[in-house]
């Protein structure tokens, strides 16, 4: 995604590291806290491609055997969907104490300083106009939610995609690791109540108020330092780890706040695993869409195992040609990304029932971008796959119909395949 830019410049340091632009985003308010980090922003003490950015596991436990690989050394490590698993299973735990914790103790009500509400209001309505015109669909979805679940799904957006411009903005290039290092530290700050600025402190009283981690948060900024060094993947378990660092996290950061439905009869742990699917699923279809575009940038995101055993290599996509081949092993990816959406579909039902239309939206619409994939013949070299406004259009009645579909009493399905050999 591209967006318009602004440089935020370290106090301590000249390097810049960039967020979105400030004229567009804060419009009046820029300046209005002068630089100066907003303390204790209506903060407590907290338990923590969705908008279209939303891994994958079942509902059950592993094997632990099942979860490791051998690396080339012949030593058994952890593979990357145990890493992920580990997280999975942190924030299904503090949504869990959450709940015990209203069960069992009188809820005070929250003492705000004088100002600071209004300001907040206005931070969260900024962050919605950011929402409304860079994910339209999104947003009209999230006006069906509670009114404290919408902002703060706006707020959650807003930082996503700040990040995600950090690397894949037009001044990416100025973008180094100690840039990342100082936006993380920033994250730390708001997770703690020091707000840098008016988008920031949206965020921090988002993390104040839902069971949220900073886990997701961090992980995501992993994703991009990934991106400042990486540009090959030599199998399907490195490209899982990449796909959860950056569009998985948006899973883990989004169910505490849309929240389970409460007639759900599912594990927490397998709606988080659902969520997770859908991130997978989602920045698999991307990579599959982007192959040209990222090829013209000297990347590619595609397992080099598996374009080995297709009789395919690195200089085949930069000739940009669709051969037969071609054609085989893009039908084995867009199977594999389409096994993620199924797995997904199987969670949404289980989301808080005013949550589910725009989750239902994202993952209809993005789905269908693989089915454009194979009505361009794969040619996803020089073709744009992208689904048109009409049937963006007919889309968004479906997947409101979906969203009254109560949770299914079944239990979440674990995949025969563990998304790996897909």
């Amino acid at each position: 995604m591209s967006a318009a830019m602004i440089w935020v410049v370290s106090p301590n340091s000249s390097e810049v590291c960039n967020g979105l632009d400030s004229s567009k985003l804060l419009g009046k308010e820029k300046g209005l806290f002068r630089g100066e980090k907003i303390k204790n922003v209506s903060r407590k003490h907290k338990c923590y491609s969705m908008f279209g950015e939303l891994g994958f596991l079942g509902s059950r436990k592993l094997d632990v055997v099942s979860r490791v690989v051998a690396n080339p050394s012949g030593n058994l490590v952890i593979s990357s969907e145990q890493l992920v698993y580990d997280v999975v299973l942190k924030q299904a735990a503090l949504v869990k104490e959450q709940v015990r914790s209203k069960e069992d103790m009188e809820v005070k009500p929250e003492i705000v300083l004088p100002g600071t509400l209004s300001l907040l209001n206005e931070a969260y309505d900024r962050c919605g106009e950011v929402c409304a015109e860079y994910a339209k669909t999104f947003y009209l979805g999230t006006l069906l939610m509670t009114p404290e679940r919408r902002k703060a799904i706006w707020a959650i957006y807003v930082w996503c995609r700040r990040t995600d411009e950090l690397v894949d903005g037009p001044n990416a290039s100025h973008i180094t690791p100690k840039a990342l290092d100082r936006w993380e530290s920033r994250l730390e700050d708001l997770f703690n109540g020091r707000a840098f600025d008016m988008l920031d402190a949206a965020l921090s009283d988002t993390v104040s108020k839902f069971p949220v981690d900073i886990q997701p948060f961090k992980d995501m900024i992993e994703g991009m330092r990934m991106d400042l060094k990486k540009s090959r993947y030599e199998n399907f378990d490195e490209l899982y780890l990449y796909c959860y660092y950056v569009a998985g996290t948006v899973g883990l950061m989004s169910v505490p706040i849309m929240g389970i439905a409460r007639d759900s009869n599912a594990p927490t742990e397998s709606v988080y695993n659902a969520a997770l699917a859908l991130g997978i699923a989602n920045q698999l279809t991307n990579i599959l869409r982007d192959v040209g575009e990222d090829a013209r940038r000297g990347r590619v995101y595609l397992p080099q195992d598996e374009l080995a055993q297709a009789g395919l290599s690195d200089e085949d996509i930069f000739a940009m040609k669709v051969t037969d081949k071609w054609r085989v092993f893009m039908k084995k990816q867009i199977k594999r990304a389409r096994t993620f959406f199924d797995q997904a579909e199987e969670g949404v039902t289980q989301l808080s029932s005013a949550s589910r239309w725009p989750v239902w939206a994202s993952l209809l619409l993005y789905r269908q971008i693989l089915d454009e994939i194979e009505a361009n013949d794969y040619n996803n070299f020089t073709k744009r796959a992208y689904v048109s406004k009409p049937k963006k259009i007919i889309s968004l009645p479906l997947a409101y119909a979906k969203s009254l579909v109560p949770p299914s009493s079944r239990k979440l399905a674990l995949s025969e395949h563990q998304g790996v050999n897909v």
